[in-house]
């Protein structure tokens, strides 16, 4: 009988304090391992997604959850923020990048961004089939959402209203696949990018000159508008009542109209105000400063000077990390405790079943074993121990993490749980140390063996 067989003999002799040994040294592996991998995946993806973006512009409200919507998107946005001073904040000296999205939109979980082309060197995104939109429902899709639904160039879907899922379905407004995105490992690989005309059409959202495009239907309901206008003013020459003597020729065209249905909103002057319409508003701006001497001036005119707010990625991104940084320090100490008792009850084991074959032991002496072999024999069945203990966790760590992925949201999936990093191999390290340890004291006692007391005790 080799060592190896000799060393699971003894092991399998005491299985069930061998069985608590192995489980707590597992779980206590599983436990770090997701912590592990959790902390770096979040620590990636927070530099990821953060690349070239300084300033993240929105409506005012919680700066983190500009932030998390506008570049995790992981949280409903503050609001809208109108474009016309979007771009005009953009022509500031200090900014080298403006680029705005809007939201509103998804399909199947994944977020529908209308942005401009700009988007893709802000992320230094690259296209790997097909090209880029060029008018409205035209989509660029990320490489996890070509892969997870399936959808190849020339693919068409409808999008839902919302950010949930289960919102109201487009069917009116079919998207068109037209470009595939390279893998970034970043929140872009499941979003679905496309023009800001797109989210502004698919939700009937009149839109000025500068995109471009026009939604016919609000035209008519303003030609509708004019037409009872001139009804409405027409029946009030005729009236006996003059208003207070406040209608005058030259102020016919700025009569406020009112509808026949009380949830209709017109335009109030229908002379300059026709062309400003209310789609043109984004959801956010995504800044890049031009020097480094914007970081203080370029937040503080956005907060005090206007009605938007600035945000920080930086600064936001820190703060959410250091959040979640308590609670996985907090997992960590107990995952280190769970090794600690795991290698108490190694030693625990290794030392009660010391007491039980000690007669063993000194028949081997007897036969001619010696001493060294004794002591190794034992740190072997302590690091055997720990070791299946070890493997065990890292594949209930990662299945855990698998369990996790697919809990989590379709556009936030972010960790790769079958992914084995070579660090995860430190975890065993870590462990086979422990039981090694932990057999330490029972292995100088097999080391000392004395083979004329035992057997004469016997």
């Amino acid at each position: 009988m080799n060592n190896i067989q000799l060393v699971w003999k003894n092991i399998t002799q005491q299985l069930g304090s061998t069985l608590l040994s192995v489980l707590l040294t597992a779980f206590g592996v599983a436990i770090l391992c997701v912590i592990y991998i959790t902390g770096d995946a979040f620590e990636k993806q927070l530099s990821n997604n953060t690349k070239n973006i300084d300033l993240v512009v929105g409506a005012k409200g919680s700066p983190l959850q500009l932030i998390l919507s506008s570049l995790y998107h992981v949280d409903n946005p503050t609001g809208n923020i109108a474009l016309a001073e979007a771009r005009k904040l953009g022509d500031n000296p200090f900014i080298e990048f403006a680029v705005p999205i809007s939201l509103g939109d998804n399909y199947k979980g994944h977020r529908l961004i209308g942005t401009e082309p700009s988007y893709l060197a802000l992320y230094a995104l690259e296209i790997g089939e097909g090209k880029i939109w060029n008018k409205s429902f035209e989509a660029v899709i990320g490489s996890d959402v070509a892969r997870k639904r399936g959808l190849k160039i020339g693919d068409t879907f409808n999008t839902a209203h919302g950010l949930s899922a289960e919102g109201h379905v487009h069917d009116e407004h079919p998207f068109r696949v037209v470009g595939i995105l390279n893998r970034s490992n970043s929140v872009v690989d499941n979003l679905i990018l496309c023009n800001l005309e797109s989210v502004w059409d698919v939700h009937g959202i009149a839109h000025g000159e500068e995109g471009g495009v026009h939604d016919h239907a609000t035209e008519q309901e303003h030609q509708h508008a004019n037409h009872d206008h001139e009804h409405d003013h027409a029946t009030a020459q005729g009236d006996q009542h003059d208003h207070h003597g406040h209608h005058h020729e030259g102020q016919a065209h700025e009569e406020e109209l009112v509808s026949e249905k009380p949830n209709d909103v017109f335009v109030k002057n229908i002379g300059e105000d026709m062309l400003e319409h209310r789609g043109d508003e984004v959801t956010a701006l995504l800044v890049k400063y031009a020097s480094p001497a914007a970081m203080g001036i370029v937040p503080r005119l956005v907060n005090q000077s206007t009605d938007m707010q600035a945000a920080s990625p930086a600064i936001e991104s820190t703060r959410l990390f250091s959040l979640l940084g308590v609670g996985l320090d907090s997992l960590a100490i107990l995952a280190y405790v769970i090794m600690f008792i795991a290698g108490l009850s190694v030693f625990i084991s290794l030392y009660n079943a010391l007491k039980e074959r000690k007669y063993d032991l000194a028949i081997m002496r007897s036969m001619g074993a010696s001493q060294t072999k004794l002591f190794g024999l034992v740190l072997v069945e302590g690091l055997v121990i720990t070791f299946i203990g070890g493997l065990i966790g890292l594949l209930l760590g990662h299945l855990g993490l698998y369990l996790i992925n697919q809990q989590a949201s379709e556009s936030a999936d972010f960790i790769e749980a079958f992914r084995v990093n070579s660090q995860e191999l430190l975890l065993i390290l870590a462990a086979c140390i422990i039981g090694m340890f932990a057999a330490l004291i029972p292995a100088i006692r097999a080391y000392k063996t004395s083979i004329s007391t035992i057997l004469a005790d016997k």
